[in-house]
């Protein structure tokens, strides 16, 4: 099974600082949905890892996670995409739970519900805590530039942040990782 790891918020929609508590809230970044689709006409299987702690805060219910989800479904729908299965932490900072990221709890409940091993799955997001939780996974870990990175983008002032796991790969998007992805995957054929 070809199985791609995506975070949500700064990979594929747009971030904010308040949480995306509604649907209206949640904006796909430019090109993250096609880009998606791309990933699923080539085989692979998308599942989201995500943070919510805005729900072990209280700024948002579970029926509001549902209706955003299912908005990002729709949308993706409507440009050939689909989105596997989404996993997510509900927990705030301070429960210490294992499946808020940066520890691998959801990557560990995605490679047993899929029943995959994750070593060398490609595990994406847009912040230090994403790439390192799907390292200490196993996964292969890729940095996009956009949502809590923006900052790092060459046009910015480039660099990037300290911390990072060996081996992390760094793209300005998601559109920037999907065509890597695909490129690569061609070359092994």
């Amino acid at each position: 099974m070809k199985l791609i790891i995506l975070d949500r918020d700064g990979t594929i929609n747009c971030d904010r600082d308040d949480f995306v508590k509604t649907p209206d809230e949640w904006i796909p970044l430019p090109g993250a949905l096609e880009a998606i689709a791309r990933l699923n006409h080539a085989g692979w299987h998308v599942v989201i890892a995500s943070n919510q702690s805005g729900l072990g805060r209280g700024l948002f219910d579970v029926a509001s996670l549902n209706a955003i989800h299912a908005k990002m479904h729709k949308l993706l729908a409507a440009v050939g995409g689909r989105i596997d299965a989404v996993f997510y932490c509900p927990h705030s900072p301070e429960e210490s739970c294992h499946c808020r990221k940066p520890l691998p709890g959801l990557f560990e409940q995605i490679g047993a519900r899929f029943g995959v091993p994750l070593k060398e799955v490609p595990a994406v997001g847009d912040s230090l805590r994403d790439v390192q939780a799907g390292a200490a996974a196993g996964c292969e870990p890729h940095l996009v530039l956009s949502g809590k990175s923006a900052h790092y983008r060459e046009d910015r002032g480039g660099g990037q942040p300290e911390g990072l796991p060996a081996g992390t790969l760094l793209h300005p998007d998601l559109s920037a990782f999907v065509e890597f992805i695909l490129e690569r995957s061609a070359r092994s054929v």
